[in-house]
Order: C-alpha cells, then structure tokens, then sequence
C-alpha cells in the first residue's frame, strides 16, 4: 500500500512537455538558420563533431531528471507495517439502478451520474462504516463485497455504465436478494441497504422480498433519481444524442420518476424514501439516519505505519542531472572510430 504525501506538486510534470516544445523549437530553428548558410554536405565538414543523438539524449536525462526531482517532491510513501485495528460502524450496501432509463437527463448531467455523486459524496461522509455496492437492471450483479476501502468503492462507483448488463428492467427485488448475503453474521442488527433508482419497469416481487429482509433485520432507504415529469432516454453514439428510444408504435419513451413504488419498498423494511434532487439534504438525512443506529465492532487490516521514499527518487534524479551535465553535443571520439553505422569519415 501507498500514500502520495504532497499531491500538490504533480502541475510540475508540465515542465516536461514545455521543455520537449522548446527542445524541438530549438532543432528545427537550427535546422533553418544552417540552410541559409549552405548545403548539409558543407556544414556536415565544418561541424564533423555534430551529433544528433548526443543531443537528443542529452534532452532525455534532462527529462529523467526532472521526472524523478518532481516524483521526489510528492514524496510517495509505502505502509510497511500492516495492522488489525478495531472499528465501529454500520453496513451498508448500495444497490445502484443500471438500466437505461436512468440515462434520462432530466437531472443534471443524467439520473446515472447523478446516481454515481450521491452515493460519492454520502461514502466522503463516512467514518468507519462498511460498504458494499450492487449494480442491478434486469438482473442483479454484485459489484464490490463489504470493505472498508473506501478508495476502492469509488473506483467501483465510477466504472458503472448501462451496457454491464445485459437485461433491462428495473429487478429491484432481486437487488434486496442479492444484498442479504452481503451481510453475513447473523446477530448484527445494524444492516442497511441503500437502494438509488427512478423506480421504473419493477416488478410485483420487490414488496415482498423487502418485508422479507425487513424480518432479517436489513433496514431499506430508498432514494429516487429523476423527475415526476420526466424524460426521453437519449441514444448517443461518441458523445453526441443520434435519435431517442421509442416505444413499439414509434412513439418516444418518456420515462418518470416512481416514488410511490420506492416509498413502499422502503415503509416495508422500516426505513425511508428520500427524493434525490439536492446532493446535499441526501447526505444530512442518511448521515442522521446512520448516527441513530447501533454500532457493531469488528475488526480491520491496516497499514499503521509508512515510510518516505522521497530520498530514492530525488537521489536517481540528481544521478541523471550530473550526468546531463557531462554528457557533451558532440561525437565521442572513441565511438567515431569504431565506425559502427559505416559512415563516410
């Protein structure tokens, strides 16, 4: 495991392209102002010593160089001591509607996204909380397992699209399913289950599998995406809207936000509906929701302690400055007499 102490200092790998820009600047006003001097033959014999390829290497340690000073600068570090510690928390599973319709854009920049940032910013709100994420449409997947790596669920988060599956509909049922083997030790009390959707395309099932859960001790919020007006579902190919879906007499679908399905869902497992317009009231509820409950110790793998490893990089970045510094333009004598690419003395 690592850490990158001073993040802050990774603008200053933008010297690099500005030196290769003034690098190659340099060659090709060379290039230009010897023309008008005379032919490449002619400045070849008065330039014997010339070389192209010292320079360029030359411009690459340079290069190596800064990269390393800059690497240096942010001071990566790397955990040497792992360590079980103790935590309290709740888990808590988000089950995040994938199906097409959540790529309406009657919430900014579409229900998906907006999907993605609620449950971002609830995870940076977190302290010590398990959680676990479930990608669902037609059919329900598992995403990522119980962690406290909230890093890694982020990651997770991001990478989620409507093409991971292949089965459409909204099968919030088989969502709750799903989650009740993630929390897997019976006597813990403190299970919820987050579910993000526009409601749409359910079946009849997801009431009764909620009671179900309910009866386990799993507590459902759910928290609906979209708007009661709603929106046409826009098919885009390389960014740009082509046409929008439409139904079997050619007509547009228009596809709206189901809070009363996702109030029921969650009055029969004991939790709450929240509608997921403003980020932030999102994040004050389920926080409030999360302080009121009991908390359940367990046990955690941790890096406790990290080293520096600045001196390793700034040391190879001044090993490439020196030797920029003795690398010389011209033709190494020794090299010149071997003759290797047979060239004409």
């Amino acid at each position: 495991m690592y850490q990158l102490e001073e993040k802050i200092w990774f603008w200053a790998f933008i010297i690099i392209p500005v030196m290769l820009m003034v690098f190659l600047w340099t060659f090709f006003w060379k290039k230009r102002t010897q023309k008008s001097f005379g032919s490449a033959v002619v400045l070849k014999r008065l330039s014997p010593d010339l070389s192209f390829f010292k320079s360029s290497l030359k411009f690459i340690t340079l290069c190596l160089a800064v990269g390393f000073l800059v690497i240096g600068l942010i001071n990566p570090k790397i955990g040497t001591k792992l360590e079980t510690i103790k935590r309290e928390g709740v888990d808590i599973v988000f089950a995040i509607d994938v199906s097409k319709s959540m790529l309406a854009e009657d919430v900014a920049p579409n229900r998906l996204e907006k999907s993605k940032q609620l449950v971002t910013q609830i995870i940076n709100n977190l302290a010590s909380d398990r959680v676990g994420i479930i990608a669902y449409a037609g059919k329900a997947f598992p995403q990522l397992p119980i962690t406290t790596d909230y890093a890694s669920a982020k990651m997770f988060l991001q990478s989620m699209n409507t093409d991971m599956l292949s089965s459409q509909g909204t099968a919030i049922n088989e969502a709750i399913e799903l989650s009740r083997n993630y929390f897997d030790d019976e006597e813990q009390t403190n299970r919820v289950l987050i579910i993000i959707s526009d409601g749409e395309d359910h079946n009849d099932l997801s009431v009764e599998v909620a009671e179900a859960a309910s009866e386990e001790g799993i507590k459902i919020y759910t928290i609906g995406v979209g708007s009661e007006k709603g929106g046409p579902i826009p098919l885009k190919r390389n960014g740009v809207v082509m046409s929008y879906k439409k139904d079997q007499n050619n007509e547009t679908v228009i596809t709206k936000l189901n809070e009363e399905t996702l109030r029921l869902i969650a009055n029969e497992a004991k939790g709450g509906y929240i509608n997921g317009s403003q980020t932030a009231d999102v994040v004050e509820q389920i926080r409030a929701v999360l302080s009121a409950m009991d908390k359940k110790e367990f046990e955690a793998k941790e890096f406790a302690e990290y080293k520096d490893q600045f001196q390793w990089f700034l040391g190879i970045g001044l090993f490439f400055l020196i030797l920029d510094v003795l690398l010389l333009e011209r033709k190494t004598a020794w090299l010149k007499r071997l003759n290797l690419f047979n060239e004409n003395l």
